[in-house]
């Protein structure tokens, strides 16, 4: 069960996803961030991208994993609305690998909304719930 949302935070968009492992996670807080810039629903699954980060923490992890999809977005101009994405531990570092599924950014059809101009670690928590599911969330700089 993947689940995400926005929340408010002074001026900005602070974004939170929800599942039940840490990378269910990790896939809604990244559809989350997408939601900002675009009308997620709008976006379908034609183009995909691997991605791979390490890190040696878990924070460092979601940071690096969101940074290189907003990389993906600055350079190739492609959003994104669905992700796999599966988290290892490697010799004491986490490793993530993930595929992103989206397509080219179509300004009538996706509905702009926010520039996300940089990922941040402006309150980051990732942490394991009372009721055992996993939540992941930050403030982007917009």
């Amino acid at each position: 069960m993947k689940k995400w949302e926005h929340y408010e935070h002074t001026a900005d968009i602070g974004i939170r996803g929800y599942g039940d492992s840490l990378e269910e996670a990790f896939e809604a807080v990244a559809i989350a961030l997408f939601d900002v810039m675009v009308n997620v629903n709008k976006v379908e699954k034609k183009e995909v991208r691997e991605i791979e980060v390490e890190a040696e923490d878990l924070e460092a992890l979601l940071y690096s994993f969101l940074e290189e999809l907003l990389v993906i977005h600055d350079i190739e101009g492609l959003v994104f609305r669905d992700f796999e994405v599966k988290i290892e531990r490697v010799n004491g570092k986490y490793r993530l690998r993930a595929k992103a599924y989206g397509e080219k950014l179509d300004l009538k059809k996706h509905e702009p909304k926010e520039e996300v101009k940089a990922i941040t670690y402006h309150d980051m928590k990732i942490e394991r719930l009372p009721n055992g599911k996993w939540m992941a969330q930050l403030v982007p700089d917009i």
